[in-house]
């Protein structure tokens, strides 16, 4: 009977480190039994970094939700240039940014949206809740603009700048009545003089103006030909 080291020399194929293991393991290769375990790992490791996002992406959500924070705190509406300078972004993605997040409230039908009034970018809410929000609220209606107010406010911002004697020939009345209440309502403001006799005083419309109006800069305003008619709440 030939003993155990003869019979392993004829047979180059021996059993596996287990007893019960018959996989066939050739003499001379390196047994291993971490190594594919050990590669389990690595993979295990990798795969939820490849579901992660990217460094860049994560970046880009941060900034988007610091321009939201930033525009939820504010009374006022910020111009782009306030984000360039406050967040330290150029202008084109800044405007990339705005223009994103006006989008997402637009899509969402909710009660708030992201409008660009008087140069800048505010949240507001619906119009169509306003009557609701004033009842629930307990708001009061903006006392609304006579006749007279809204004929002279219409000449100064379509005649900008524009002198008492010009709106007063237009109007076909005294308007300094008119002119002062609407400088009291912040609607209109001395924008320099006029370079004719007594170089009078000239007048143009305020950011104010834009704001009640719901209107980003002048240019939104409609053209002359496209009114068709004016609705006065009082006649003065």
């Amino acid at each position: 009977m030939k003993n155990m080291s003869e019979e392993q020399k004829e047979n180059p194929i021996e059993q596996g480190p287990d007893c019960g293991d018959e996989r066939p393991v050739r003499k001379g290769a390196k047994k291993n039994a971490a190594e594919p375990s050990r590669e389990k790992d690595r993979e295990r490791e990798q795969a939820p970094a490849d579901e992660q996002p990217a460094p860049a992406e994560d970046e880009e959500a941060e900034l988007h939700g610091l321009f939201e924070a930033v525009l939820f705190l504010s009374n006022e509406p910020l111009p782009l240039s306030f984000f360039v300078k406050s967040l330290g972004v150029d202008s084109t993605h800044a405007k990339i940014i705005l223009d994103s997040l006006a989008d997402e409230y637009e899509d969402r039908h909710g009660g708030i949206r992201l409008a660009q009034v008087s140069n800048g970018y505010q949240f507001v809410t619906e119009s169509r809740y306003a009557e609701k929000l004033r009842r629930i609220m307990g708001f009061t209606r903006k006392e609304g603009l006579s006749r007279g107010m809204l004929e002279t406010l219409s000449i100064i911002a379509y005649k900008q700048p524009v002198v008492m004697a010009e709106i007063e020939e237009l109007r076909g009345v005294s308007s300094r009545m008119m002119v002062a209440n609407l400088m009291k309502r912040n609607l209109i403001k001395p924008v320099g003089r006029k370079e004719l006799p007594g170089r009078p005083l000239a007048y143009g419309t305020t950011d104010e103006f834009l704001r009640y109006f719901g209107l980003n800069r002048l240019s939104d305003l409609p053209r002359l030909s496209e009114i068709k008619e004016f609705s006065f709440e009082n006649e003065e």
